[in-house]
């Protein structure tokens, strides 16, 4: 039986504060989006899946923290968008995530892209960790590709930005996902391409825009390898670049907001359209 193509995204992260006191940065990165539907069915070649390796992907660092022994990250997915009132989401789950490398992974932000039966986008989760080792979900309802998608901050993340005010989220990709598989066959198709935008507004207006963007190919041990000499420590570099920035903003006097207690509930649903 044939293994599920997932993807490793070679792109860049970009993140930008506005107002008085700017700072900017853009740095190169990779990323994996992985089909978990049909990785559940047939698993996937070229990417250890719950075991140490340079490049791998464990179930518990998504969703609640489960093992694959109680059904993996993607049994807490469908149970999540059952207990929120969401139906009808029995198409593919892309999920696009950084890997643990060398067994060390900090994931700041993850989306879940999920469809239908007939690959329309239903829902897309934005899963987002802070450096205090809490997570929150915000469930981002009637999405569409290139649609301005809101909700409230309701998480800390950063300690130079208030708990409040909203973010603006947009994704975009060529092709389509449901046109992915194909390609993943095709080594002639051109690469798909996606895009992640999250814009966070306050009271005074645009304060941040931070992005993730990269080019898509098949997931190999070629193209695992070539991440891995690219980047040895890619996620330790996380780690180390947030601390790295927080260290210049304090520098350059931005106001520190100390952390709140953090929010009852895990889920945070999408603001309606206006």
């Amino acid at each position: 039986m044939t293994q599920a193509t997932g993807y490793i995204g070679f792109g860049r992260v970009g993140h930008e504060r506005m107002g008085e006191k700017t700072h900017a940065f853009e740095h190169a990165s990779y990323f994996l989006m992985l089909p978990l539907r049909d990785m559940a069915r047939r698993g996937i070649e070229s990417l250890a899946l719950n075991r140490f390796a340079p490049l791998s992907f464990y179930d518990e660092d998504h969703g609640d923290a489960r093992g694959p022994g109680a059904g993996g990250a993607l049994a807490w997915f469908d149970e999540m968008l059952t207990r929120e009132g969401i139906t009808g989401v029995d198409g593919e789950v892309w999920l696009h995530c950084f890997p643990r490398v060398w067994g060390y992974a900090f994931k700041p932000v993850s989306f879940w892209y999920a469809h239908d039966s007939s690959g329309e986008l239903r829902v897309v989760l934005a899963e987002v960790n802070n450096t205090f080792g809490e997570r929150h979900f915000y469930l981002l309802s009637n999405p569409a590709y290139g649609r301005t998608l809101k909700a409230n901050k309701v998480f800390h993340v950063s300690p130079f930005c208030q708990v409040s005010g909203h973010y603006e989220f947009r994704f975009m990709t060529l092709p389509p996902p449901t046109a992915w598989h194909d390609l993943g066959q095709a080594t002639s198709s051109p690469k798909p391409k996606t895009v992640a935008r999250i814009e966070y507004h306050d009271t005074e207006g645009l304060r941040l825009k931070t992005s993730v963007s990269g080019e898509l190919e098949p997931l190999t041990r070629r193209s695992a390898q070539r991440a891995l000499w690219r980047y040895p420590m890619m996620t330790l570099g996380v780690m180390f670049l947030i601390h790295w920035h927080a260290l210049r903003l304090w520098i350059k006097r931005v106001s520190f907001v100390s952390k709140p207690i953090p929010p009852s509930t895990v889920v945070t649903h999408s603001s309606p359209p206006p």
